[in-house]
């Protein structure tokens, strides 16, 4: 009787994989659009002042964000090669310099086999704090 199941159980298998049957291949993630920043207006502010900062570059997506001092900023889309945010007079508190880059987000894969882009963050620009 255990030869029987035995068997059995070997059919079973060579029947599934005679089938074809195996785990679905997934589709990498792929490089995103790489964006640049070419300058920064103004490229310098007084310390403790808020102000409208604009990034002009190439390759923005239009979900793209500025990120002062690596903090994400609320970002306004204005083209592909310009984007604009407010930045708080507390993000530059004090004299010194902050590290300006643009990340276009990265997009999901769809269906079952995934895919989609990654994330990618542009050259860095230095802002003067006065």
């Amino acid at each position: 009787m255990k030869i029987a199941k035995t068997m059995i159980l070997a059919g079973l298998l060579n029947l599934g994989l005679a089938c074809g049957y195996s785990s679905k291949k997934t589709t990498p993630t792929v490089a995103g659009t790489m964006p640049t920043i070419t300058a920064l207006s103004p490229s310098s502010m007084t310390a403790n002042s808020s102000f409208v900062l604009t990034v002009n570059g190439t390759n923005f997506n239009s979900n793209a964000v500025i990120n002062f001092n690596s903090v994400v900023q609320s970002t306004t889309f204005v083209s592909t090669n310009q984007l604009t945010a407010n930045i708080p007079a507390a993000s530059v508190a004090t004299a010194g310099s902050a590290t300006v880059t643009v990340t276009n987000p990265g997009t999901p894969g769809t269906g079952i086999y995934g895919g989609g882009t990654s994330a990618e963050t542009s050259n860095s620009m230095t802002f003067t704090i006065n």
